[in-house]
């Protein structure tokens, strides 16, 4: 049976601990400016993986993963030394999607944006195809406009 609030406050402790080795401790000239964004535990507390983003192009990215994981023994003792647990999680990790889906939401946004406009711009000269009052008026109103 596995607990999963534990196995969620292993997270949270391990993603604590890795972004402040990784400030204090990791002097890896490779290293970019690096966000840990998520950690995740498996229920046995024997792997963790490890989602981070870094800010910059794609070589940076993949200079920053290669210090990860030379940085990945050093990482994983200082997770051990502080959080006390009988087996310190496997660390893997795994560059997160976030910016690339947030970029790709705003070009949906943007997309939406200008659709809205066409059509808006489109309806602005627009009249009605039939009458302008498409429902019908009840008998009672229309003896009333006869008279």
């Amino acid at each position: 049976m596995t607990d999963t609030a534990r196995a969620r406050k292993l997270a949270d402790r391990i993603q604590v601990v890795v972004a402040q080795t990784l400030e204090r401790r990791i002097k890896d000239p490779r290293l970019g400016f690096v966000t840990i964004t998520d950690t995740r535990v498996t229920g046995d507390l024997r792997e963790a993986t490890v989602f981070y983003t870094v800010f910059g192009d794609e070589t940076e990215r993949e200079a920053t993963a290669a210090a990860l994981e030379s940085a990945k023994g050093v990482l994983r003792s200082e997770v051990g030394k502080q959080t006390g647990v009988r087996f310190t999680p496997s660390l893997t990790f795994v560059a997160d999607a976030l910016p690339e889906n947030a970029r790709n939401i705003d070009d949906l946004l943007d997309r939406a944006r200008s659709s809205d406009a066409a059509v808006r711009t489109q309806a602005a000269g627009a009249v009605y195809a039939g009458d302008a009052d498409p429902y019908k008026v009840p008998a009672s109103e229309r003896d009333d406009e006869d008279e």
